[in-house]
């Protein structure tokens, strides 16, 4: 586009990019009649960010002429931004400056007046750059210097490993398009340090430390300040040899930075054992046991023991799960943590697992024939946790059980036959057939009695004189009435006799 005035001709030159404005260019030719092109240009690649390549068409002044037509192809008029590095590994906790100087147009320089400089790393939509002062990552942390010579420095404190990134220098005139982005800018790397550990041997107490970073490496050859338990103890090359106690603790830092240390690497301490869920543990739930520890580098390895077994190896690191716990498992448990310094052994914590009765039984305590009248004690015994806090004793038909219980169940024991024995009772004698007694009839006598064992001897008895047999009956096959009289048993076991009551036989003629 061309505006002529007052015998200037403002020429403005604008770059787009499907439609949208990328830069723009004015120039001011003073008496354009008296321009005319003496070479013709030789065409070169534009970029329409930053005027940054090619040069201006040559011209020359002939004397009043008249206008000929103007080629002007963009050239590098001073749009640019250098940067004293391009890329810098500081370390975590530090501050660190970047610099760079940027010129524009000096030509044009009674036309453009630089308004704003800032650094950025974020772009959002639609040239939405964000300045560092303004982002809230950065709040309290970053500072902008500037001096007369077009130089700028940006400082950032307290580094980040976050703060990892690559920053741009952008400034701003007060024409339009006259705004310029530094590419490729400074890659920034934020790194810490860290104590790499390595035994000699499984074996091995001696441990050999290596001060590293953790990401970009620091230029040159450090030399490294190396603390125990938070003392200096030698400034050497890394690495460095330490036979270490088990309350020892190590760290590093580079010379000349000591306040900015590595973190410290020690044994594995405070190792603990604690079990989920809280509270009762009864039979049959999900519980897990888990093993917790301090340690630098992290615990690469824990051990299970259980008091008065063995110890086994836990398959999921640093929990131990019990599925289905069952009062076996009940004991005392503790752990292991290991890592590249050492060992740290927990305390011994308490498992116990409630259950409901189990093994219910009932026992006889007299050994041997029990005999009526003698001491006899009946024992219901049962595994439970917490113990049996109810007993219940029946007895069905001389077979005796019993039922324990407690809060988590009940069982009932097995049936228990107790056989007490005793000498004859309640002996007696009947006579068969009931009624009259006719001589020539048949008559039997039975003698009954309650005996355990049974009874072995049966005595009968008439009128006082004992008769032949030692049966349970006395049978008369055809009574006579000389068989009238009174008659008794006598019932015999190894426990006793006793005689019946007398039964009068009437034999009628």
């Amino acid at each position: 586009m061309a505006v002529r005035t007052a015998g200037n001709v403002l020429v403005v030159f604008i770059w787009s990019l499907a439609g949208v404005e990328l830069e723009s260019i004015r120039l001011v030719i003073r008496n354009p009649d008296r321009w005319m092109q003496r070479t013709p240009p030789s065409p070169q690649k534009t970029n329409p960010r930053g005027l940054n390549t090619s040069s201006a068409s040559q011209y020359a002044s002939s004397g009043p002429r008249r206008m000929a037509p103007i080629n002007v192809v963009l050239g590098q008029y001073g749009w640019s931004v250098t940067y004293t590095t391009q890329s810098i590994c500081a370390l975590k906790g530090s501050t660190v400056q970047l610099s760079c100087s940027y010129t524009y147009p000096s030509g044009y320089a009674s036309w453009y007046n630089v308004i704003k400089t800032f650094w950025f790393t974020k772009v959002y939509p639609v040239e939405n750059y964000v300045s560092l002062s303004d982002d809230p990552v950065y709040k309290g942390r970053v500072s902008y210097r500037s001096n007369m010579r077009n130089g700028h420095t940006l400082t950032i404190t307290d580094l980040r490993e976050s703060d990892s990134a690559t920053y741009k220098f952008r400034f701003i005139t007060d024409q339009t398009g006259g705004k310029y982005t530094g590419d490729p800018g400074v890659t920034l790397s934020v790194t810490d340090l860290q104590v790499k550990v390595t035994p000699y041997s499984q074996t091995a107490t001696w441990k050999t430390l290596t001060c590293s970073t953790t990401s970009c490496p620091l230029t040159g050859n450090p030399t490294y300040t190396w603390y125990k338990n938070g003392q200096i103890v030698t400034e050497k090359i890394s690495p460095y040899s330490v036979y270490p106690d088990a309350a020892d603790s190590y760290s590093c830092a580079v010379k000349g930075r000591e306040a900015l240390h590595s973190p410290a690497v020690y044994n594995p301490k405070s190792t603990s054992v604690s079990v989920s869920p809280s509270g009762e543990i009864v039979e049959g739930s999900s519980v897990t046991l888990t093993c917790s520890s301090d340690a630098n580098p992290p615990v690469q390895s824990y051990i299970w023991y259980k008091k008065n077994g063995g110890g086994y190896q836990s398959m999921t690191g640093p929990q131990h799960v019990f599925n289905q716990i069952q009062s076996l498992d009940t004991g005392e448990y503790s752990c292991v943590a290991q890592n590249e310094m050492g060992t740290d052994r927990s305390r011994t914590i308490n498992m116990d697992v409630k259950y409901g009765p189990k093994s219910t039984s009932m026992s006889v305590s007299h050994s041997g024939e029990i005999v009526e009248g003698s001491s006899v004690t009946l024992t219901c015994s049962s595994d439970a946790n917490p113990p049996v806090d109810k007993y219940t004793c029946s007895e069905d038909s001389g077979e005796y059980y019993c039922e324990a219980d407690n809060k988590y169940g009940r069982l009932n024991s097995s049936y228990v036959s107790v056989d007490v024995q005793y000498g004859p009772k309640n002996t007696s004698v009947s006579v068969s057939p009931s009624g009259e007694i006719v001589e020539g009839s048949s008559v039997t006598l039975t003698c009954s009695s309650d005996a355990n064992p049974p009874v072995d001897k049966y005595t009968w008895y008439k009128n006082g004189a004992s008769l032949t047999g030692s049966e349970k009956t006395y049978n008369f096959t055809t009574i006579s009435s000389e068989d009238s009289g009174e008659y008794y048993c006598e019932a015999d076991n190894k426990y006793g006799r006793l005689n019946s009551s007398y039964v009068s036989v009437d034999v009628q003629c």
